[in-house]
């Protein structure tokens, strides 16, 4: 077995302990080619708008945190220095797809790599209101 099977591996039981503890959850939908809106099922014109879409990188970022601090303070940064970031230990990180938040979540290390748990996703509303 390659080492590329095994972390897919670790990271299939890790999801799977995850799904677990999440039972009571309802599923979430995906988009395939039987999707349905409203309206009912998709249009030929529909699809070829979502599909033209679905393949847009976006770059998603994990947010510890940050700390305002002086040029001053910055040029006198070394190896070694520490700079206190506003947000505590344990709480959750912020998950932000282009610079907008999206969700909270927590780090999650399976095989030295880390990913995040998405613990709370921002709701549409919330995220359509911050961008006005």
């Amino acid at each position: 077995m390659s080492d590329d099977q095994k972390l897919a591996d670790e990271w299939a039981a890790a999801l799977g302990a995850q799904a677990e503890g999440e039972a009571s959850q309802p599923p979430i939908e995906e988009f395939d080619e039987d999707s349905t809106t409203n309206k009912g099922p998709l249009s030929v014109e529909e699809r070829k708008k979502l599909d033209s879409i679905l393949d847009i990188p976006v770059t998603i970022t994990m947010e510890v945190g940050h700390a305002k601090i002086s040029i001053r303070n910055l040029l006198q940064l070394n190896q070694g220095s520490v700079i206190e970031l506003e947000r505590l230990a344990g709480e959750p990180l912020d998950v932000l797809v282009n610079g907008t938040l999206i969700a909270h979540g927590e780090v999650v290390v399976v095989n030295d790599k880390f990913g995040i748990r998405l613990t709370d996703v921002i709701s549409q509303v919330e995220r359509i209101k911050k961008l006005q």
